[in-house]
């Protein structure tokens, strides 16, 4: 396969050095909030009843401070009520104040509900705490309920966005994951969306109170008195200009971070992978350099965002205490004007206090929030990325014969505008033929294959598949009529004979086995501890490379395919199992269509049409003895591995 772009090798990546970008503000931050909520609005019935309980809550909250400070007034009432002597009323109480002078106490007093000669009424204050404790049990009862309404809403959307990932995934094409290193895209299906779920549950689950307790003690301060509530809202727009202003430069670091955390697992992912290859070359010290480097970048970024938007909460904090100090001095001086209760300033005091706690919290959550945003735009990057053309929809046009007809007519392809690779190929492969491609390396060969199985489309001309352009047929259908066989092993984890089956699921076991013999890894799977049952990891480790090939050998067996397409099919394998295999697969051909990309000439001698490509043209094709003959370009090449290397490059 090509080398992807933007897909380094082991040793490049450790020599490689990532330095920090300075973050772009983010542009799509309004619009990626956007998408996201309206992915949460979709569990509307959640949200509703998130809504109601949280509303609920916030009133029987609000109630609290008012029986509170009634229970205050009943015992200043019966405090001050026990200072009189009985059988005088407390109009002439006040009276009498007024009266000798004492015009303050008077008015003051005049706020009280007390009655001369009696003491706390302890019936009335055991019903006020009551109720109050009442109140406060259903407001956490409700509070609880909308909770786990909004986790429960906030796991569906995270769910969904999974679901979207992996169908994205599948409809991108192969030139995309090819661009992209792929522990970035591994980041963005992981660390991106796990962070968007924490900081969706941790907001979403603990915002719509916060939110309605604004709305509900805002309401409950101007019922209490308007004048101190509008001394209360002095210091909101401070507060709402410091979120502001420190989000905008919060944002870009936030996505920074993750950008940065992406880089950092696309290098420890190649480091990984190539871990051997690092070590062969001793290149660990740049490796851990490499990493040491990119780990201080991502920390640094880190420690930017968290401490800028660790500036909220102290900067709310003293705003709320700010509010605090005015609303406690203009209350004083209402209480002895006469205008409030004590309980009025009490209940007042503590809806002021509910009211700046929430702005409080939802300072502190703002960092958390960014940081979600940023991950939800890398999200949205992948899910935006542009898809592969749709399959067409009609009839199966394609026959089912047990060898096809492949013909490349004036295909031109570049992997780059400005780069031509493919220039007006064309070639015919005829049923049951077997059509080798050879060259030097970035002569073109492979992305013949990838052409021929639409894993990238091409810029002119067509390709056919028993007179049919593979361009009009369903990549499936397309696909399911070619077997392929690559250079680079990949097995999955799971059982020896799941992999071997993953091209055709419903297989018996004696199929599976028939065509592990026809590779010849029958033998080395029983030598194993469980045979085909044995468990293999996700790199296949516990096996050889050779062994490794073997089995994605077999694999291909299995299917059956009506094209067979064969890349570098044996290059980990010694001589005497190539030798075998090569004799497998003549079988295997035999009625097939096949195309066998090699290096080693030996393999295909009795190749029916032998293919040499350079820098993406064809400049001789034939049968082994017609090419050595002309003393081409093919000549030179066998006699580069047969004999006399020197001359043969001269």
């Amino acid at each position: 396969m090509r080398r992807a772009r933007g897909s380094r090798g082991p040793g490049a990546a450790a020599a490689a050095v990532p330095t920090p970008r300075r973050p772009d503000r983010s542009s799509d931050t309004r619009r990626t909030a956007g998408r996201l909520w309206r992915a949460v609005r979709r569990q509307r019935g959640l949200l509703a009843g998130t809504g109601v309980f949280a509303v609920v809550s916030v009133v029987l909250t609000a109630a609290g401070p008012w029986l509170l400070g009634r229970a205050t007034d009943l015992v200043l009432a019966g405090a001050i009520g026990r200072q009189f002597e009985a059988g005088t009323t407390r109009v002439e109480v006040i009276a009498d104040l007024r009266a000798h002078g004492h015009g303050t106490v008077a008015r003051t007093l005049g706020t009280v509900d007390f009655t001369p000669g009696h003491g706390i009424d302890t019936g009335a204050l055991a019903r006020t705490l009551l109720y109050a404790t009442l109140v406060y049990a259903g407001a956490g009862l409700c509070a609880f309920i909308q909770g786990w309404m909004a986790n429960l809403a906030v796991q569906r959307v995270i769910r969904g966005l999974r679901q979207d990932v992996e169908v994205k995934i599948s409809r991108v094409p192969v030139s995309y994951i090819d661009q992209h290193r792929r522990g970035d895209l591994l980041s963005r299906v992981t660390n991106d969306i796990d962070n968007l779920s924490q900081s969706l549950q941790q907001t979403l689950s603990q915002l719509v109170i916060p939110l309605v307790s604004i709305a509900g003690m805002l309401a409950a301060m101007f019922w209490v008195s308007w004048l101190l509530a509008l001394i209360a809202l002095v210091t909101t727009p401070l507060s709402l200009l410091v979120v502001v202003l420190v989000g905008r430069r919060a944002q870009p670091l936030y996505l920074e971070q993750w950008k940065q955390t992406g880089r950092l697992n696309g290098h420890i992912e190649e480091m990984y992978t190539g871990h051997a290859v690092v070590k062969a070359f001793g290149r660990e010290r740049q490796a851990a350099d490499a990493f040491a480097e990119g780990n201080e970048a991502l920390a640094e970024t880190t420690r930017r965002a968290q401490a800028t938007s660790s500036v909220l909460q102290p900067a709310m904090v003293f705003l709320s205490n700010l509010n605090y100090v005015l609303v406690a001095v203009v209350g004083g001086v209402r209480i002895a004007a006469g205008a409030l209760t004590v309980g009025d300033i009490q209940a007042f005091i503590q809806y002021s206090r509910q009211y700046s706690q929430p702005l409080v919290y939802l300072a502190s959550m703002a960092g958390m929030v960014q940081s979600g945003i940023a991950s939800a735009e890398r999200v949205y990057e992948l899910l935006d990325a542009p898809e592969q053309s749709p399959d067409p929809v009609g009839p199966d046009r394609l026959a089912t014969p047990t060898a096809s007809r492949v013909a490349f007519e004036d295909v031109t392809f570049r992997y780059t505008p400005a780069r031509p690779l493919i220039e007006n190929l064309s070639l015919v492969a005829e049923p049951g033929q077997t059509i080798a491609i050879v060259g030097p390396t970035g002569a073109g060969k492979t992305t013949l294959v990838n052409l021929l199985m639409r894993f990238y489309e091409v810029g002119a001309g067509r390709i056919t598949l028993d007179d049919v352009d593979v361009a009009t047929l369903p990549r499936a259908r397309l696909r399911s009529r070619i077997g392929m066989v690559l250079q680079d092993t990949w097995l999955f984890g799971g059982t020896i004979a799941d992999n071997i089956a993953f091209g055709r699921p419903d297989a018996t076991r004696e199929q599976i086995v028939a065509a592990t013999r026809a590779a010849h890894a029958d033998r080395l799977i029983r030598t194993l501890p469980d045979g085909y049952d044995t468990v293999l990891d996700d790199d296949g480790s516990g096996v050889s490379a050779g062994e490794r090939q073997l089995l994605t050998i077999a694999r291909a067996f299995l299917t059956e395919p009506a094209v067979l397409v064969l890349d570098e099919a044996t290059s980990s394998v010694d001589t005497r199992t190539e030798v075998l295999i090569q004799r497998a697969m003549a079988s295997l051909r035999e009625g097939r269509t096949a195309f066998v990309i090699a290096h080693r000439l030996s393999t295909i001698r009795d190749a029916d049409t032998i293919v040499v490509m350079d820098e993406g043209a064809i400049v001789e094709q034939g049968t082994h003895d017609q090419l050595i003959a002309a003393g081409g370009a093919y000549a030179r090449l066998h006699a580069a591995q047969f004999g006399d290397a020197t001359s043969a490059l001269l």
